[in-house]
C-alpha cells in the first residue's frame, strides 16, 4: 500500500518536530546545567519563537500560533503525562 503525498507530508513533518524537540531539549538541558531558571529559559524561548514567526509569517501568523498554545494549555496538553516527544 502507498502513501500519499499528504501521508509523505505529515510523517516529514512529524519527523522535523521530533529534530526540533530534541534540539530544544537539549538547548534547555544546557541552560539548566549554567544555572538559568526555567522561566528564564521558557520566557527566552518564547520571545525567540515570536519574533521569528512574526518575521517570517507576520503578526497573523504569530498570534494563530499564540491562540493554539493557549487551548492547549487549557486542554492540559502540557501536563506531564500529556506530553509526547
Amino acid at each position: 500500500m502507498g502513501h500519499t503525498a499528504s501521508d509523505i507530508d505529515a510523517l516529514v513533518r512529524e519527523e522535523k518536530r521530533l529534530t526540533a524537540v530534541e534540539s530544544h531539549s537539549e538547548a534547555w538541558a544546557e541552560g539548566l546545567s549554567a544555572g538559568i531558571e526555567p522561566d528564564i529559559i521558557a520566557e527566552a524561548a518564547l520571545e525567540t519563537a515570536f519574533c521569528e514567526m512574526l518575521r517570517a509569517n507576520g503578526e497573523t501568523a504569530a498570534l494563530a500560533l499564540l491562540d493554539r498554545m493557549r487551548e492547549k494549555v487549557i486542554a492540559g496538553a502540557f501536563e506531564p503525562d500529556q506530553v509526547r516527544h
